[in-house]
């Protein structure tokens, strides 16, 4: 029998749909898979091991399989998102293990789609972090399972890259898609606000968190993004020249950029350039205060989160993040901070179509309890390692995370694309060109 896993969702979804395969032995190899290979990874909180089968099932029986662009595809959903008839736990020993009555919205599309949820993947405590280790588990990078996946969509990077799924569900709040694609050489793209249902906890982080795919290719990456945004998301007819300004400066002050991933933005801009692209230095003008408003945003959205649940089962650092942004919350409601970031941007995007720049500063830490650690050491880390993807949750705008190379350690380097609102399917459309030029193995090599 061929073993479907780890092949793009793409020739899966053809394959159920021509009936070339079941979902159900579609799905039956994907959750042997995950039994062979999660005990290493931990990617998963749970998996709906028999409720998944019976799912197959009735999606290869349902009278629009040929119509269905997810047909039987295995997916995994990042767990603070509702699916039905499971718990959202949130990373949290807090919150509640009653299981929800209905799917949240992207959920309740990619089932529309055809897609199969096999499981809901390890997150940090209510997503705050970089890094994904919880009471409920700790997610690892399958090329190197001695690093984190990174976070706070660990677990769903970690499923994809070990080819436990083909694509996964997750968001980002400040980096949360883009930090885990990088790290685990993936594709993903977080949208512009509003692109797709939000609905991620207590007020989406003030409209700073949106829901995206995290996939091994660019087509099935923006496969999934249709669904999810109940819209195409067309690849381009003709090719078009566009203007990228390459930058590795970072956002934060005493915060540098490391040589490969320096290295990385160098050679993706001369690959670039070479296809035809207008590329050239030049440097975002961040404003100086960037840092402190990105603290104030984070915190206050995680104090949000945190209403209502009992401190005393919250991990320390979740509490001392909590109570620091709670005497931001006011003034973050207000927008004006964002407004005031997009105003001093847009005048750099009206002259550059994209931005290239790295998706880290450098190598994601060693997995380990950082739930039990304090929050300065955590937020030291988070600060060091990506500083580049905060800024564009608080413009609210659309950027991708593409695979470049490897580090010297033989784990994955990527860059991150940029855009203005609406740029989405152009972003891919970069990131498919850089594909192209750079191919990336879709998996890691976990025996």
């Amino acid at each position: 029998m061929t073993d479907w896993a780890g092949r793009s969702a793409v020739e899966i979804a053809a394959a159920v749909r021509e009936k070339r395969v079941t979902a159900r032995e579609v799905v039956a190899g994907h959750l042997a898979r995950i039994e062979r290979l999660d005990g290493r990874v931990g990617a998963f909180r749970t998996v709906r091991a028999r409720a998944a089968l019976d799912e197959a099932d009735e999606a290869g029986c349902r009278p629009d399989l040929a119509e269905l662009p997810l047909a039987g595809v295995p997916v995994a959903v990042k767990d603070n998102l509702a699916v039905r008839g499971e718990s959202t736990r949130n990373g949290s020993a807090a919150t509640s293990d009653l299981p929800r009555t209905e799917d949240h919205p992207t959920v309740a599309r990619l089932r529309a789609a055809g897609a199969v949820v096999v499981g809901l993947t390890n997150v940090p405590e209510l997503c705050v972090f970089g890094t994904t280790e919880s009471v409920h588990g700790t997610a690892r990078n399958p090329w190197d399972t001695s690093r984190t996946a990174g976070g706070s969509s660990g677990g769903s990077a970690a499923a994809v890259a070990a080819g436990m799924v083909p694509l996964a569900l997750g968001n980002d709040g400040m980096g949360s898609l883009r930090i885990p694609a990088a790290a685990c050489g993936l594709v993903t793209v977080k949208p512009g606000y509003g692109v797709v249902p939000a609905g991620i906890g207590n007020g989406d982080w003030f409209g700073m968190s949106v829901n995206g795919p995290l996939a091994t290719t660019v087509a099935d990456a923006r496969l999934m993004l249709s669904v999810l945004a109940d819209t195409g998301v067309p690849r381009a007819t003709k090719p078009q020249a566009v203007t990228v300004a390459a930058s590795v400066r970072t956002p934060l002050r005493g915060v540098t950029v490391s040589g490969p991933y320096a290295t990385a933005v160098r050679e993706a801009g001369r690959l670039l350039a070479g296809a035809g692209h207008r590329v050239r230095r030049a440097d975002p003008p961040y404003p100086a205060s960037i840092g402190f408003t990105a603290l104030r945003h984070w915190s206050a959205g995680t104090a949000m989160d945190a209403a209502g649940l009992d401190p005393r089962r919250l991990d320390r650092r979740t509490r001392v993040q909590a109570a620091l942004g709670r005497r931001f919350v006011e003034g973050v409601r207000t927008g004006d901070a964002r407004e005031r970031l997009r105003g001093r941007l847009e005048p750099f995007f009206a002259e550059h179509d994209v931005l290239l720049c790295p998706a880290l500063a450098r190598r994601l830490p060693r997995a380990a309890p950082w739930h039990e650690r304090g929050w300065l050491r955590n937020a030291l880390v988070n600060g060091a390692c990506s500083p580049m993807t905060g800024p564009w949750n608080l413009a609210g705008w659309p950027a991708a995370v593409v695979p470049f190379g490897t580090l010297p350690s033989g784990t994955p380097c990527a860059v991150q694309l940029v855009g203005r609102p609406g740029s989405e399917a152009a972003l891919l459309d970069l990131a498919e060109r850089i594909e192209q030029l750079r191919p990336w193995p879709r998996t890691a090599p976990l025996a």
